[in-house]
């Protein structure tokens, strides 16, 4: 069904399935999880041309925006994303000039976001571009949007291979592009070191197996990750990487269990592990499930589960909204709640990706206003110097960007505290009864990670 909360604005129209929480569990593959992988797709809609961009900023700024709509975490991309945009309007706009926003359907994949994406630089001569979910989306179609030096702000792909092989190795060219986030998957990999240890320290879990999306973005996790684990004394008996197709996981689970993992850390965007969580419960394997899993971070994830999801964690930009991250955090979900909690499709929260896309457009507006200029054509060094000045509190925390001439050039910056702790990428836990909490970092914790309690 189309999402009601369309916009005039809004130049595409979005379309989910719903699903049961029998055939969520039971499901056939990863292309039955949480609609997040199938159903019908938006149409792609089409538009009129924008004014001429002069010397500065136009009559009207129009941001497009490029996610999954067949996504529940493209349709909260969306609608964070019509919600930043009210909210600029509402204060003003950008220098005073009106923001459109129109949102394409890459449908999560590289060839159709290429085909959007040459619609919004071409037909709808968009000033900027937002989203992204996958890292082989995004990268698809760097080479076009540098073509026409779009400013290319990446909300919800993790590969470091973005900027290293792309930015940081091609300045001039893909200068444009920046990640406002995730903290990309390096980064991430030391998290989930970082929190090994804290599960070490809590609950005495030493032995740890890695399995993860054979994907792009998974390529830290399983070289990186294995290596920081080591470096601490931690063991890792078990490495495995999964088709992305994959939909049977009663042997992945024997594995895990048959080399005596005290927890398997599971790297899973692609994979819906609803139907291994609910056998890992039924189970009751003697070991955690922890790390990144993009289908548990859907807000009915632990009822489709019918509360199989209880004790599984997964890290997420922006915590789920359920921790002050910032002052914005809690404030923007409440928002997004009261406007879509109640709507026909989900999510009845932002998801992630929702959250880095609030905080773009504002990053994105922040720096027009600074430079004086959304002419791309003409003064694009202009605006790439405005990004790179970035100190922004968002809802999902600060927005900081690395320079030029660093390795992860115009990448989001990790935060630490006093002791080295990256504290901008925090873990949510799902628990008895359907409630989260944030269980990591200290500083943002709500609750302390429980293990399951068949594990004694």
């Amino acid at each position: 069904m189309a999402d009601p909360t369309s916009t005039p604005s809004d130049r595409s129209t979005a379309y989910t399935n719903g699903i049961g929480r029998r055939s969520f569990i039971r499901a056939a593959g990863a292309s039955a999880a949480l609609g997040l992988f199938a159903g019908c797709s938006g149409d792609g809609g089409g538009g009129g041309e924008n004014p001429d961009r002069g010397g500065g900023i136009s009559e009207t700024v129009t941001i497009g925006h490029l996610a999954p709509l067949n996504n529940p975490l493209g349709i909260g991309s969306k609608r964070s994303a019509e919600m930043a945009v009210a909210e600029i309007n509402d204060d003003g706009g950008i220098a005073d000039q009106t923001v459109e926003l129109v949102t394409k359907d890459t449908r999560a994949s590289p060839s159709e976001a290429r085909t959007v994406a040459g619609e919004l630089v071409r037909q709808e001569e968009v000033d900027a571009i937002v989203g992204t979910f996958s890292s082989e989306v995004t990268q698809s179609i760097m080479d076009l949007v540098s073509e026409f030096n779009t400013p290319f702000l990446v909300t919800g792909s993790a590969a470091p291979s973005t900027v290293t092989e792309f930015v940081a190795s091609d300045y001039e060219r893909y200068k444009n592009t920046f990640r406002v986030g995730p903290v990309n998957s390096h980064f991430q990999a030391e998290v989930i070191s970082q929190y090994a240890s804290h599960l070490s320290d809590r609950h005495g879990w030493n032995t740890f197996a890695v399995v993860a999306d054979d994907a792009e973005w998974t390529t830290v996790f399983r070289n990186r990750l294995v290596d920081l684990l080591r470096e601490a004394d931690l063991d890792v008996p078990m490495v495995n990487g999964l088709a992305t197709d994959t939909t049977s996981f009663g042997s992945v689970l024997d594995d895990v269990d048959e080399v005596g993992a005290d927890a398997m850390f599971r790297f899973f965007a692609h994979i819906n592990g609803g139907p291994m969580a609910a056998r890992w419960a039924e189970g009751e394997y003697e070991f955690g499930i922890e790390g990144v899993h993009v289908a548990s971070m859907l807000p009915a994830y632990y009822q489709l589960t019918e509360g199989a999801a209880a004790y599984e964690t997964t890290t997420q930009s922006g915590a789920a909204g359920v921790t002050d991250i910032t002052s914005k955090t809690v404030p923007f979900t409440e928002s997004y709640m009261e406007k879509y909690g109640d709507a026909d499709d989900p999510p009845s929260k932002p998801m992630y990706m929702g959250f880095v896309t609030y905080d773009a457009i504002h990053v994105f507006k922040n720096a027009a206003e600074r430079a004086g200029t959304v002419d791309q054509e003409n003064n694009l060094d202009t605006i790439v110097d405005a990004l790179l000045q970035t100190d922004f509190t968002g809802a999902a925390g600060q927005v900081q960007f690395y320079g030029a001439d660093e390795t992860y050039a115009h990448d989001l910056r990790e935060k630490r505290d006093s002791d080295g702790i990256i504290t901008n990428y925090p873990l949510t836990q799902w628990r008895e009864g359907g409630s989260l909490e944030c269980v990591y970092p200290e500083g943002l914790r709500t609750a302390e990670h429980a293990a399951p309690p068949w594990m004694g």
